[in-house]
């Protein structure tokens, strides 16, 4: 009998949304937003080391409810906010998964208890199938999803008989405290971390220099000789806000694309999940090595997609680490749709770290002026600096479609 680990149901990835002033002529004057703050399990983290787990059955808000927006951050024990060069959050994601009422899903699961319950799009698989999630940006970077939008959840109708809907939620965490070279621990190159192997025991392709596979679960990043540093507890504190599901709600679909994505237009082609092949990273080589310094030393991916689904776009963001430049949503025929920009740091404190990105700028249009089409081509651009080389960078990008449009007011 097939069956389900839960460590390897890898949550990777990332979702986000905005707020904008819409009229609260459209919204239920009794649907009040509700905001219900949870801690993550514990995160035993010392100098170098490195936490990728993914908990399962954690705190969530509960009922037919419409999710408006969820943020979260590495806090210590004292509730004081952690900066990125303390520990480095190189993701953290928020799936829903259903499962067989009174089962344990802590433990191995068979396939029949387990049923994902993932985004709408459009990676193959559970790759990239969250809800919410980010990266080191997620201080400065807005998740409020603007009226009368939401993510609907808990819908009686929508959970499979005898099952019950549930939520997990997977941190990637590395302490970067002592060690020998920061940027080179975030980027998980695998000489820092002494691997030749994944968590799984699997030897690494000779070419692969780094990424998720080199910083797993446990690994230990270089230290500089001599440097002593506690071990310390934290948390992933995460802050949900949510009204309760009415008629005055319009649910908007999540979906994802991956600079990475294999997809290939054929005769045959629906553009549905399993004809992608999502590989969630890439490198970036420097312009030095590729003789390309005279383009200003800007690489620039790009991927061509026919959509597989239609809807009015209401909010776009990117999702990218350190030395992006940001990244781009076309029409085929050049016309822009969404262009998300990384914010960094400038200083010390939590929310500012010099170097690291702490925010992507969000885009949303006007209500009805950005409609996708089913089997409309898209063209995403994900943009780096190649000044130095980069390893097991990302270049995601979240839109959230609604189906239909608010009603105009009645005067």
């Amino acid at each position: 009998m097939k069956s389900y680990n839960p460590g390897c149901l890898l949550l990777i990835g990332i979702l986000v949304t905005l707020c904008f002033p819409y009229s609260q002529a459209f919204w239920g004057k009794e649907n009040k937003i509700k905001t219900s703050v949870f801690l993550s399990p514990k995160l035993e983290l010392g100098p170098g080391s490195v936490i990728n787990r993914v908990y399962y059955n954690v705190d969530f808000p509960k009922g037919h409810i419409s999710l408006k927006s969820l943020n979260a951050e590495v806090i210590d024990e004292a509730g004081n906010s952690v900066p990125l060069h303390e520990t480095y959050l190189h993701h953290w994601v928020v799936g829903r998964y259903y499962v067989r009422k009174g089962v344990d899903d802590t433990k191995t699961l068979n396939s029949s208890d387990y049923i994902s319950g993932r985004n709408s799009g459009i990676c193959q698989d559970e790759i990239l199938g969250q809800f919410f999630g980010l990266g080191s940006e997620i201080r400065k970077t807005d998740t409020h999803i603007p009226d009368p939008y939401g993510i609907e959840i808990g819908n009686p109708a929508d959970i499979p008989s005898r099952f019950e809907e549930r939520w997990g939620i997977n941190v990637h965490a590395i302490d970067t405290r002592g060690v020998e070279d920061r940027m080179g621990c975030t980027e998980c190159r695998c000489d820092l971390y002494n691997v030749t192997e994944d968590g799984t025991g699997n030897p690494l392709r000779p070419d692969y220099k780094g990424g998720l596979l080199c910083c797993y679960d446990g690994t230990q990043c270089r230290m500089k000789q001599g440097f002593e540093g506690i071990k310390r507890t934290l948390y992933l504190k995460y802050t949900v806000k949510w009204v309760y599901m009415d008629s005055s709600v319009l649910p908007v679909k999540i979906y994802i694309f991956d600079i990475t994505d294999g997809w290939k237009r054929s005769t045959n082609s629906t553009g549905i999940n399993a004809e992608h092949s999502c590989k969630v990273e890439y490198d970036v080589e420097s312009c030095n090595a590729t003789g390309l310094a005279d383009n200003g030393c800007i690489d620039t991916k790009r991927i061509i997609l026919d959509m597989p689904f239609g809807g009015y776009v209401i909010y776009g963001v990117a999702n990218q680490h350190a030395g992006g430049f940001g990244s781009a949503l076309y029409r085929e025929d050049g016309q822009l749709l969404c262009s998300s920009l990384p914010v960094y740091g400038e200083g010390d404190e939590a929310g500012n770290e010099d170097g690291y990105i702490v925010g992507m700028s969000t885009c949303y249009p006007q209500p009805g002026t950005v409609k996708i089409s089913k089997g409309e081509t898209l063209i995403i651009d994900s943009n780096y600096s190649s000044i130095r080389n980069h390893i097991g960078v990302m270049g995601h990008f979240y839109i959230l479609v609604a189906d239909q449009l608010p009603k105009p007011m009645r005067t």
